[in-house]
């Protein structure tokens, strides 16, 4: 997966958070609506309390109706310390007894008669609340309807509604995260089963192609079942592979090993001059293919054992000689003279033996072929933390730009012969593969071209 793509569980957790604020904004909104309905029903009560005050006070003397303003009722109203407060007394025939003559009822008078009536409006420029509450007098001198209004400014009941939004607030953000925090861990937790198979595909050896043995949910059965049908029908295609291959190599080396055989015993005495070239061009072709084909298969064998093979320490001086042995022929001219040198103390290195063998006996027999004239050294040496085979000849060498491509495949490494080869794609394959590379350094007035196999010095467990 590419580090910019966002994982499965940052995707839920980041849904759930959306679905957490979408409700912590629906609970915050509820809450100022019932903060404020709790608010104005509060406050009324005490608009409430202070108009039936100021109603009771209100009595007829003498044939007049007169009007004692109640100190309780202005008490009662001073708990809401920074309003301020209006009041206007009406008389049955719609005077102004006392108070504030410009205050409106804004309500119809008739509905007032059973129960007071409370609205909101607007008085000198600033919101109020207004409680409209009706008395009747039955007296001879004056009857009908008396009103009371009051008006009270809104500051202290928004105050209320903000404090009680704002405590409801912190405890929805405060549930929110925790409930984020818990769907995180369930999140986590509902996921193991995906980190439980992937860790059973990452631990796998390359080479089983068994069907996958691990207790998933309901939900990645199918994806289950279609790893464990490809990995059958990927194993059915690699045994066609293996067995193509083994086929195709004895069915490769049986004729070219009858034709090369058949070549040699063709007495070029009898020939003429130019069937003689002919026939030793098709015996180097012939060589050339049968050399080619080996290392084909020695290229897929190496490839298929990092596969499949795990690595041990490898005493390299032990891997260089066999290498040494099998790629130096009895019948090599005998004007090149060969040597073999190694450091008395063992060079263990990490790797596979076989691999490392079929690499050096490719780098040795690129020089036979290629490069030696008269003398060809192999030294294995351990110098700066790493183990080194180094393959010298007298050769011409090559020039820089060939060095830059030498270890591609079908590269040879003689110029201007239009070969091809797979020995140094080889062995820089297998110097990778064990963290090492494939060196080259060029000739100069003392050393002849020298090709360089490093890998890591192996140290052993540490204590």
């Amino acid at each position: 997966m590419r580090s910019n793509e966002r994982s499965l569980f940052s995707r839920l957790v980041l849904r759930v958070a959306l679905v957490l604020a979408s409700g912590a904004a629906i609970l915050v909104s509820a809450a100022w609506y019932y903060a404020r309905e709790a608010a104005d029903d509060a406050y009324d009560r005490l608009l409430q309390g202070a108009a039936f005050q100021m109603t009771e006070s209100l009595t007829v003397e003498q044939g007049k109706l007169t009007f004692d303003l109640p100190p309780s009722a202005f008490e009662l109203l001073g708990l809401a310390g920074r309003d301020r407060i209006f009041y206007r007394i009406m008389a049955p025939s719609g005077e102004t007894l006392t108070g504030y003559g410009d205050l409106p009822p804004g309500v119809d008078l008739g509905k007032v008669r059973s129960n007071p009536v409370f609205h909101s409006a607007v008085y000198r420029g600033v919101p109020v609340r207004v409680a409209v509450t009706g008395r009747a007098l039955s007296d001879s001198a004056v009857s009908g309807w008396a009103h009371v209004i009051i008006a009270q400014t809104t500051e202290a009941r928004a105050g209320l509604a903000a404090d009680l939004t704002l405590r409801a607030s912190v405890l929805v953000a405060v549930m929110s995260v925790l409930a984020l925090a818990g769907s995180a861990l369930a999140v986590r937790y509902s996921l193991r089963p995906v980190a439980d198979l992937g860790a059973a595909l990452a631990g796998r050896d390359p080479q089983d192609l068994t069907p996958l043995a691990v207790a998933v949910p309901r939900e990645l059965s199918p994806f289950v079942a279609s790893i464990n049908h490809f990995m059958s029908r990927l194993d059915d295609r690699m045994r066609l592979l293996q067995r193509f291959v083994a086929d195709s190599a004895h069915q490769l080396r049986t004729p070219l090993t009858a034709l090369s055989a058949q070549v040699s015993l063709i007495n070029d005495g009898r020939l003429a001059e130019g069937d003689r070239r002919h026939l030793t061009r098709v015996r180097d072709r012939a060589a050339e293919l049968s050399r080619f084909i080996n290392q084909l298969l020695s290229h897929t064998m190496v490839i298929h054992r990092f596969d499949s093979v795990q690595l041990v320490p490898v005493d390299l001086t032990e891997a260089a000689r066999k290498a040494f042995r099998a790629a130096v022929p009895i019948t090599i001219d005998p004007d090149i003279v060969v040597s073999f040198e190694a450091p008395d103390e063992k060079v263990t290195v990490l790797g596979d033996a076989l691999s490392l063998r079929e690499a050096i006996v490719n780098v040795i027999d690129n020089a036979l072929r290629h490069g030696a004239i008269s003398r060809l050294e192999v030294r294995v040496a351990a110098r700066d933390g790493m183990a080194a085979v180094d393959v010298e000849d007298d050769g011409p060498g090559l020039s820089a730009a060939d060095l830059d491509h030498l270890s591609k495949r079908f590269v040879s490494s003689k110029s201007g012969e239009g070969g091809v080869g797979l020995g140094f794609a080889i062995a820089s394959e297998v110097a990778a593969a064990l963290g090492g590379a494939l060196r080259f350094r060029e000739k100069n007035d003392t050393h002849g071209f020298t090709v360089v196999l490093e890998l890591p010095l192996y140290v052993g467990e540490k204590s």
